[in-house]
This record gives C-alpha cells, structure tokens and sequence, in this order.
C-alpha cells in the first residue's frame, strides 16, 4: 500500500523534524522516501532566521545531504527538485504526489507562508482536499530527541459513516506491517456537547434527545464490534470503545492516556467534517494533537 512517501523539505530544521517518523516507515514499509522542494516565487533570504533555498543548483545540493544522511541498507531515497517557480504549493505538494506516484505524503506543522506555511486548516487542508494521497501530519513540538517512537498502539476514530470507513484498511495494513494494535474510537455527544444546530433541538427536546443519544452510544457498540469481527482474520488485535462527550477532547484524551503512537482517520479535507464529529474537528484537533495522524481523504457518505 504504502511504497513511495514524499516529503517536502525547505531547507528549515523545522521540517527535517519529520525525517525521523519518515525513515522509519520506510524501513517498516519497505517504502523508498522521495525528498521533494519547490522554488518558491519571490521567496525570502530566510526561513525560520536560517538560509531560504531559493535556487535550484543549492537545492539540489541540500536534498543530497539529506539523502546521504538517510540512505541505509533498508531505506531507498530519492530527490526531486521543482524547477519552476510556483505560488501554490499546495497545489505543487499534490500534483508532484500524483506524478511521482507516491502513496504518502509526509509534512510538518509550522510557520507561515509559502512553503512554509504547514499551518493545520491552510495548506494542510488543501493538500488533503485537492488530492488523494494520505497525508502524515507531524507537529514539530511533539518529536522527542529520538525522533519517533516505534509504532505499537494506533487509534482509529470512526463515526459509523461508510465515508470514515476508508482509513480502516490504511490502518489494518500499517499495524501488520510495524506488529501494532488498533484502538477504535466512537465519540457520542451528550446534551451538552451537541453540535451547535443539533444543541437547538436538544433544548426544546432535552429528554428525547437524551433517550436519541444513548441509543447512539448502543448502536455505536454494536458498529464497533462488527468492524472488529469484519477485520479480525488480518492477525491485528483490534480493541473498540464508546466514549460519550467532546470529539476533539476525547480524541486527545485518548491518545494521552492510551499512549497512541499514531492516530489514523478519515477527512473530507474541508472545514466542514460530518456534524457527528463537531463539524470542523480536524482542524481544530490536529494543532493539538500529541500524536503523528495521517488523514486519509474520505468519501462522500449520502446514506442517511
């Protein structure tokens, strides 16, 4: 599934900080990691007060010593320069995965501007929207000195819907490959925690609504065991829970307490996720998550 990973570099240590979590998939995946930058229209002398690579000549020199500082006998690098100068880097980001037929693209959460600009919600959201390769999230702030920890515990949250159900075989497939297990998630809200149109309802209707959420949280259980029984023969031990409250801090919540190493789920790419996960949660969990996620764009789900 998973044997060409991108990673888009500026130069800065800020994006480097990925090349950890990069290596080591590759070596777990047996996957070759394609080093890729953009030149960048009318970019800036610096980037993070160091050196901004504004040439091509300089790039390709940088993207080489990185490749020597990753090549081993597990690991197979690869480098990739875009010559000509873009604006939308999103849009670069995506097109060059296409290209290159990569199946991963692996990026850092930091700055602003250009490439730069990794921010969750901007560039972030459009690689993902624009395109259809997973996408690896890593903030900067959560890599310790020995860069990624080896992947023993992924949490995969599902909302019931067909449309999240694409990243369960992305994370099957993962946690064979690095010998993990997989934590389901369900998030049911309570009265209180609604999604803004449906707290509307609940106002006027608090018991019904109430007596509506905790036949969700039931039925919930139920999805949650039979997508365990449907995976059960691809030898990943899979574990299911219901939790009832906030998406976005049960999420965070979980990962804490669960030691999560890596969180994979679906996402539409926009601002607007399912109401059932509080609307815009990826873009308000991914700055705040302790753990990599890779999003894997959804599909459209018109099954009501």
């Amino acid at each position: 599934m998973f044997k060409r990973i991108l990673v888009p570099l500026d130069g800065s240590n800020l994006a480097e900080m990925v090349l950890p979590a990069a290596r080591y998939l590759a070596g777990r995946l047996q996957a070759t990691l394609i080093l890729f930058h953009v030149v960048e229209k009318d970019s800036p002398t610096e980037i993070h007060g160091q050196h901004h690579l504004r040439e091509v000549a300089e790039a390709r020199a940088y993207l080489d010593q990185v490749a020597r500082q990753l090549s081993s006998a597990e690991v197979s690098v690869l480098q990739d320069v875009h010559e000509v100068q873009e604006v939308g880097v999103a849009q670069t980001i995506r097109d060059h995965a296409e290209e290159l037929h990569t199946d991963m693209i692996i990026l850092c959460a930091h700055g602003h501007g250009g490439l730069r600009d990794m921010i969750f919600g901007s560039i972030a959201q459009q690689v993902i929207r624009q395109g259809t390769v997973p996408v690896l999230f890593i903030r900067p702030d959560t890599v310790k000195d020995s860069g990624i920890n080896p992947i023993h515990q992924i949490l995969l949250p599902l909302d019931g819907s067909k449309a999240h159900e694409i990243a369960i075989p992305v994370a099957v497939f993962l946690a064979a490959k690095c010998e993990a297990k997989i934590r389901l998630l369900t998030v049911v809200p309570t009265l209180e925690t609604l999604p803004v149109k449906a707290a509307i309802t609940g106002r006027v209707s608090p018991r019904a609504t109430a007596l509506t959420l905790d036949i969700s949280a039931q039925q919930a259980e139920q999805y949650l065991h039979k997508i365990m029984q449907e995976h059960s023969t691809h030898g990943v031990q899979f574990s299911g829970t219901v939790l009832r409250g906030n998406a976005e801090s049960q999420l965070i919540e979980t990962i804490t307490a669960q030691a999560i190493d890596l969180v994979v789920m679906a996402t539409h790419g926009t601002n607007a996720i399912d109401a059932r996960w509080e609307g815009s949660l990826t873009p308000r969990f991914l700055p705040k998550t302790p753990a990599p996620v890779i999003l894997v764009r959804g599909i459209e789900d018109n099954s009501e």
